[in-house]
């Protein structure tokens, strides 16, 4: 990819958004490409950790297995976003296992090399404690949803994440492509298959979503209600 392709997905991606279009150029000429296959892991929990991912291209899902074989997803990354900053930041080792969900293409930056552009652009730091405490909050909002709200709510509120803020016309539905299978919707969501299939089901029978075979048609404010964020 050229650089200016790079510096404009990092004008939106994690710690580097905000950053003049100089400084953007400059992390940007950092970057090397990457690419895995589907199935493939990028790196796995445990693995010293010397490189920041961006995703280009494609989708990786990054999740932690128990001694047994119990296997929970933690969330999935595609295009703009940012894997493995953890070990980056304090040199230890991964804390999650990265797999290729479809073919990936990414983008890797050494820990060197992000520790100089830290010295060349100051405002890259305060980036990084910003994005940071995003990523504390989703983690605490996904916690809270698995342990304290039924399987319902917690769907409705990963739909609500995936719509955006995006608003429906009086009477109309917002499209939502559907890029997860429902066993990977369960992983992320901490219930079980069944559980999620019949989540869909109310979520379907309370007029909050209809479904197609790729895709999802959400009533935010019906959503909005089924995840207790909403009025009534």
């Amino acid at each position: 990819m050229e650089s200016s392709a790079i510096a404009a997905m990092l004008g939106e991606a994690g710690f580097f958004a905000g950053l003049p279009p100089q400084a953007l150029l400059d992390c940007a000429a950092e970057f090397r490409e990457q690419r895995f296959e589907a199935g493939q892991m990028l790196f796995a929990r445990g693995e010293p950790g010397d490189r920041l991912l961006l995703v280009a291209e494609g989708r990786v899902r990054l999740s932690v297995t128990t001694e047994e074989g119990r296997e929970l997803s933690m969330r999935h990354a595609a295009r703009g976003e940012l894997l493995g900053e953890i070990a980056v930041l304090d040199g230890g080792t991964r804390s999650a296992d990265a797999v290729a969900i479809t073919p990936v293409l990414a983008l890797s930056l050494r820990r060197a090399a992000l520790d100089q552009l830290r010295a060349r652009h100051p405002e890259l730091s305060a980036g990084i404690i910003a994005f940071l405490c995003r990523r504390l909050r989703q983690t605490t909002d996904q916690l809270e949803g698995i342990a304290l709200y039924p399987i319902e709510a917690r769907l409705a509120r990963f739909l609500l994440v995936g719509l955006a803020g995006r608003r429906a016309a009086p009477g109309k539905r917002v499209p939502l492509d559907v890029a997860f299978s429902q066993g990977e919707l369960a992983q992320l969501l901490g219930a079980s298959r069944p559980k999620v299939n019949a989540a869909l089901g109310a979520l379907e029978q309370a007029g909050a979503i209809r479904r197609t075979a790729d895709r999802l048609f959400c009533d935010p404010d019906l959503l909005a209600r089924a995840a207790g964020t909403g009025d009534g």
